[in-house]
């Protein structure tokens, strides 16, 4: 395989589950790999089994089969997509001026400056230890919210019953920093909150006495049970 094809576990026509664009139709391309492992993570996106490649012409091709007037925008998802970033350059010109939904675990600014005049929307992680066993990743998100802050930005908090309150502090500091929007993700198990709604609650205020701009959204699609 070389950098201009690129792995892809899966692509299907859904409903956005998570975040401010919860219910909008979109095609989420998922791409193979991560250059991170969180502990919480569900997501099938190794290329252990099945997976197809596709070259930058062949992907924009094949979403040539969906009705695009009924799609809101393009999901890149993953695993992690900027680790494509290569194929990116390529494929995002030939998108055909539909709006792109990048989700990203924010680690990554040098890949993201390379295509991100490319990119409408960006779904961002802050990556709690507490949640997803990663350690020091607010040097990261910090990086990169100041380069992704040029186009709408948010990011999205996983969280469970092990929460500090340093992390909700560092958290705070960040959406303060770059004056984004903090989207708080009760962690699932299965289709159920791993906390109960008077803690979520609780885990909302705390946030909001410290950066306004936050919000209490779970994952909508396991309730729905859609992908």
């Amino acid at each position: 395989m070389n950098n201009k094809t690129v792995r892809i576990k899966e692509i299907f026509e859904s409903i956005q589950g998570e975040g401010p664009y919860i219910g909008c139709k979109q095609i989420f391309v998922r791409f193979c790999n991560c250059n991170l492992k969180c502990s919480y993570c569900d997501t099938e996106f190794a290329p252990d089994e099945y997976f197809e490649e596709f070259t930058p012409q062949e992907l924009a091709d094949y979403l040539k089969k969906f009705d695009l007037k009924t799609i809101h925008s393009l999901s890149l998802t993953g695993g992690e997509p900027l680790l494509a970033v290569d194929f990116l350059k390529e494929f995002l010109p030939l998108a055909g001026g539909i709006k792109i939904y990048l989700e990203t675990n924010a680690t990554l600014a040098d890949k993201l400056a390379e295509i991100i005049d490319f990119v409408d929307i960006i779904a961002a992680d802050i990556k709690l230890e507490s949640a997803s066993g990663i350690k020091d990743s607010y040097k990261f998100h910090d990086i990169f919210f100041q380069a992704a802050k040029q186009k709408e930005c948010f990011a999205k908090i996983v969280f469970n019953s092990a929460i500090t309150g340093d992390e909700i502090k560092k958290c705070c500091e960040l959406g303060q920093k770059h004056d984004i929007e903090l989207v708080l993700q009760p962690e699932m198990n299965g289709n159920k909150l791993s906390v109960t709604s008077d803690f979520a609650a609780e885990i909302l205020d705390k946030f909001l006495e410290l950066h306004p701009k936050t919000r209490l959204i779970p994952q909508v699609h396991k309730f729905l049970d859609v992908r």
